[in-house]
């Protein structure tokens, strides 16, 4: 049987042209693996048509949309996790899931390589080989725009010269990845900071300065995971598709920013995530009830190192693995109801309640049947400063 490479497929331009443009440079079959993270967009078996028409001997298609909130978004809501205090990792958590079906299928097809559509210079590029060589050190990553010069003016020509039934302009005007948690746009007009996004590039989101009536909404967890929204039962990610709807009508989840990219570069990124943000808002008010106070601060420092390690490719690395069972041990009893109000932009708690709550009323109120005694607190202030009085005296003494 001839050699064989697996192709995350998209169905998109680059992806399309891969395939031959892969069996022209390796001389390998290509065998096109589209994953289902909730994308939208076209329906899954034109695209597996389409790669099989642009030549692949074979096309697989996964439908890991619950497994996607399982076992990616599920974590990072647990994490709060938001790269550099704001990105919620929307296409960065879908990389390792999209790794591991590339890895497992390479395996049973007896491929010794796979490959991916990434240009040189973008984070996915690392994610998707990082996460395979943890996965399947054995394998080969190839990618066509980076490896094999597949410009955009080359794919296009290519696509019109071998009748592939790709429509592409040669004026795209962003660069757009999206799933179900949630979406991104970059390049265009964006890559100059100064301009300011226009309302066309959204489509998860309504225009948040539209003058709306507010929505209420109250979200169930259980140990830190979505369980119900408005007392109704859901899995993960019929709560993240409710939580879209929703907080997405309310123009919650728009993010314009410019981060850091792992291969050193700063870009311009707008991102889409209601149920991200919505949900992230909701989650940390949980804790701020239920997590006691210096677990819940050093939690806040774990959190910026889980975002930056799956940020950076680093989904199955050792590190990431002792953080995933020091984040779970946080959440056993972050379970209760918090109550979000959505409107204009903006994810507001109105409400907490949890049978695991750490606040007591008795010991918070400052009216009559407050059970705090006052009365230690000049002792424990006199012992707390105590290190801060000792060490200024002896300052002051060698002045």
């Amino acid at each position: 049987m001839a050699e064989r490479v697996v192709l995350a497929y998209s169905g998109g331009l680059d992806t399309s042209v891969g395939i031959g443009w892969l069996k022209d440079a390796t001389g390998k079959e290509v065998v096109a693996l589209a994953i289902d993270v909730g994308q939208s967009g076209e329906d899954m078996d034109v695209i597996r048509q389409r790669a099989l028409d642009c030549g692949a001997v074979e096309a697989i298609v996964v439908d890991a949309k619950d497994e996607f909130a399982n076992d990616y978004i599920v974590p990072a809501l647990k994490a709060n996790a938001l790269y550099q205090k704001r990105y919620p990792l929307v296409s960065a958590l879908s990389r390792p899931l999209i790794a591991k079906y590339l890895a497992s299928t390479a395996k049973e097809l007896g491929a010794d390589s796979v490959a991916h559509g990434c240009t040189g210079k973008g984070n996915d590029q690392v994610r998707f080989e990082a996460a395979v060589s943890a996965l399947a050190p054995d394998l080969t990553s190839l990618a066509p725009v980076r490896d094999f010069a597949l410009t955009r003016d080359k794919a296009i020509e290519y696509a019109a010269l071998h009748n592939l039934p790709i429509a592409q302009s040669k004026k795209s005007p962003y660069s757009i990845d999206q799933n179900v948690y949630g979406r991104a746009v970059e390049t265009g007009f964006l890559e100059d900071p100064w301009n300011a996004p226009i309302e066309d590039l959204y489509t998860y989101t309504q225009d948040p300065a539209v003058t709306r009536e507010p929505t209420e909404v109250v979200v169930s967890f259980d140990q830190g995971v979505p369980v119900a929204i408005d007392g109704v039962p859901v899995t993960p990610l019929q709560a993240i598709e409710m939580m879209n709807l929703l907080a997405g009508n309310q123009g919650v989840g728009r993010i314009d920013i410019v981060e850091d990219r792992l291969v050193g570069i700063k870009s311009r990124e707008v991102y889409e995530a209601p149920a991200g943000i919505a949900l992230i808002a909701a989650h940390e008010e949980l804790e701020n009830m239920t997590v006691e106070r210096d677990l819940a601060r050093y939690k806040r420092t774990v959190e910026s190192k889980w975002a930056e390690l799956v940020y950076d490719g680093l989904w199955f690395s050792g590190l990431k693995r002792a953080l995933d069972v020091f984040i779970d041990e946080t959440q056993k009893h972050v379970t209760g109801d918090i109550r979000l109000k959505l409107h204009a932009g903006t994810a507001v708690v109105t409400g907490r309640k949890s049978t695991q709550s750490l606040y007591d009323f008795n010991l918070a109120t400052y009216d009559t049947g407050d059970t705090f005694d006052q009365s230690m607190a000049k002792g424990f202030i006199e012992l707390w400063s105590l290190p801060s009085k000792i060490s200024a005296r002896r300052d002051l003494a060698g002045k």
